[in-house]
């Protein structure tokens, strides 16, 4: 069999995308994975990088200088696996994101790399003016002179993918975070709605932003959070804005093998993310999905690329803005036959807009590298 690594800097058994990956190919090829903590299901081998080890702080003096590739060099998680990783030794690498794809270059893989970009990494912390200033040229370095020298690219949404191509000259193809397909049919909602609410619990996501929408619509309406414990400091301060709120809840996080399940038991999933970033401002995260496998309607702010698949599909409403009370319009306006048409429009599409879809990008992609075909 020819041999794949696929290569991340994460805790791959706990990466859903990378987990994707891992199953789509252990079968078609030998895999071997290269990360953090235990090895994922499946594979034929599985090399372990050190807890403790990094791909992303970088030596300041080395980026004040501007010696980008010592600093790329000197990163601990690079440094260990370059020295575990034998050149030439699997005939393609699937490299995870921008950090991993100069080792994997380096590695001479003889049919190529297959570059999967999670982020737009080199506008990723441009909120905060030191990291613009001093580690986003680093990033353009890297692209520029690394990632455009891949053999084909995929990232996880179409705005980020139009950037890479204007700035760096690659055209990556979506790859959505899309949502293993889940087998079930729709429920049917009738008020008190359910709306909730699952992933990060992050400042900069203006989550309290939701309950002060929920607590101005005075309407027929319940929201459940299912929020990481992210920023503690944050968490506190949504549990205490939730216990002034009628009808909100906080919950503990449940394990993504569970959460659609949990889902399950609502009506609509809310996701408004205020474009403080590039990044959010074209995001198109793995909980809208989730919500098509839970068979929710979905309500979303007016971001473009999360707006676009609930117009399209008819899956929900889009908000007329990010403020609680252009949120509290759209949560007014809710009637349960709404929401229940939503629902079956999800199920409708469930297959179409399900991981097992849009895996087949990455099968077309390393499947030709494989094949020898030309870049």
């Amino acid at each position: 069999m020819r041999k794949l690594l696929i290569l991340s800097f994460s805790p791959i058994a706990a990466d859903a995308r990378v987990l994707k990956q891992v199953s789509l190919f252990a079968d078609r090829y030998e895999v071997t994975t290269c990360g953090f903590d235990e090895a994922p299901a499946g594979v034929a081998h599985h090399i372990r990088i050190p807890d403790g080890l990094t791909a992303t702080h970088l030596y300041g003096r080395f980026i004040t200088l501007r010696w980008y590739r010592r600093a790329y060099d000197r990163l601990s998680a690079v440094k260990w696996a370059r020295g575990h990783l034998s050149p030439g030794a699997y005939d393609v690498i699937l490299a995870n994101d921008v950090e991993a794809v100069p080792l994997a270059l380096d590695l001479t893989p003889p049919l190529g790399v297959h570059a999967d970009l999670h982020e737009y990494t080199p506008r990723l912390h441009e909120d905060h003016a030191p990291w613009l200033r001093h580690i986003k040229p680093f990033y353009d370095w890297l692209c520029r002179r690394y990632v455009s020298k891949a053999s084909s690219w995929t990232t996880v949404s179409n705005g980020l993918a139009r950037e890479y191509e204007r700035e760096f000259g690659f055209a990556p193809v979506v790859v959505t975070n899309a949502t293993p397909y889940v087998d079930r049919e729709p429920g049917v909602s009738a008020p008190p709605l359910r709306l909730v609410h699952s992933g990060a619990c992050l400042r900069d996501r203006s989550l309290l932003a939701m309950i002060d929408a929920v607590e101005l619509a005075d309407a027929e309406l319940e929201l459940h959070f299912y929020i990481t414990p992210n920023d503690p400091g944050y968490l506190d301060e949504i549990k205490d804005r939730a216990a002034a709120v009628a009808g909100v809840e906080v919950h503990d996080p449940v394990p993504y093998a569970d959460l659609v399940e949990t889902l399950s038991q609502y009506d609509a999933g809310i996701m408004v993310l205020p474009p403080v970033t590039f990044s959010y401002e074209w995001a198109l995260p793995n909980k809208v999905f989730d919500f098509v496998q839970a068979r929710l309607g979905v309500i979303v702010g007016p971001s473009a690329e999360m707006a676009h698949y609930v117009t399209a599909f008819g899956l929900g409403v889009v908000t007329d803005g990010f403020t609680p009370d252009a949120i509290a319009s759209t949560l007014r306006a809710l009637t349960a036959a709404d929401v229940n048409q939503w629902r079956r429009s999800s199920h409708a599409h469930a297959h179409e807009l399900s991981a097992e879809t849009q895996v087949r990008v990455w099968a077309d992609a390393v499947d030709r590298l494989m094949a020898g075909a030309p870049r």
